[in-house]
């Protein structure tokens, strides 16, 4: 078939320039809320949060300009193990290997139900710009899966 017929796909996200990861668009709050001022200069207001946890790049921009996670205050998940997987509440992934070493769900379902009220400020402070609940559950069912 000729390819001036073929209509292209709309969905070109902006891709990691580190590790060619698709990105998660955030908002300029969730900017605003992470970033210094001087940080933010250098991103565009359309920015992205790329997700893969090996990746030094927290942030960037479809130019390529880019904030690394040593530019950051504060350790970000997934990029620190030990930061928190629920940037409102704090449940870290040591809570929720303790709920999963007591046989419970305890820290994990509280959590997530916290992260579902009104309370929550995921766009503000969840790095990645959403709510945290589908992180935490995933993470949950693979450690558990993992322990058999």
């Amino acid at each position: 078939m000729n390819k001036a017929f073929v209509r292209e796909s709309d969905d070109v996200a902006p891709r990691c320039p580190g590790c060619d990861s698709p990105g998660q668009e955030v908002l300029p709050d969730t900017l605003a809320a992470q970033l210094s001022a001087q940080q933010r200069l250098g991103l565009t207001e359309s920015a992205w949060f790329c997700g893969f946890d090996r990746c030094e790049i927290v942030y960037f921009d479809a130019f390529g300009r880019s904030v690394q996670t040593s530019q950051l205050s504060r350790p970000v998940w997934p990029k620190d193990p030990a930061a928190p997987l629920c940037a409102c509440f704090g449940l870290t992934a040591a809570d929720i290997e303790q709920d999963l070493a007591e046989g419970g769900v305890g820290r994990t379902r509280a959590c997530v139900q916290r992260a579902q009220s009104p309370e929550a400020r995921c766009s503000v402070t969840n790095p990645a710009g959403q709510s945290c609940v589908a992180e935490v559950q995933r993470y949950y069912m693979r450690r558990r899966a993992e322990r058999g």
